[in-house]
């Protein structure tokens, strides 16, 4: 059954870096667009990032300039990757490709 995998996540310093992964064992992710979320306790999901299946990117206000997604078409794998982060960054990133969703990582930002 065609699911999505990910990688990476943790707990971080404030200003510090991590890359999540997402992999596609079932499917080619160069299809559709496929999305990073977020979900914060207490708070609504929000999207994070996007990517297309032309490789054009977009990003939640506020993230930009921050975060960067990109896909390896060889790995069949879209990346996050978050530098600058902050404590509002805490949240469980999730990715998804069409009806497809990830398991979910915890990203903790704290000192």
């Amino acid at each position: 059954q065609a699911q999505l995998v990910q990688f990476g996540g943790g707990l971080v310093q404030p200003g510090g870096s991590l890359r999540l992964s997402c992999a596609a064992p079932g499917t080619t992710l160069s299809i559709w667009n496929t999305e990073w979320y977020r979900q914060a306790p207490g708070k609504q999901r929000q999207l994070v990032a996007s990517i297309t299946s032309d490789g054009l990117t977009t990003y939640g206000d506020s993230v930009k300039g921050r975060f960067t997604i990109s896909r390896d078409n060889a790995k069949n794998t879209v990346y996050l990757q978050m530098d600058s982060l902050k404590p509002e960054d805490t949240a469980v990133y999730s990715c998804n490709h069409h009806t497809l969703w990830g398991q979910g990582t915890q990203v903790t930002v704290s000192s």
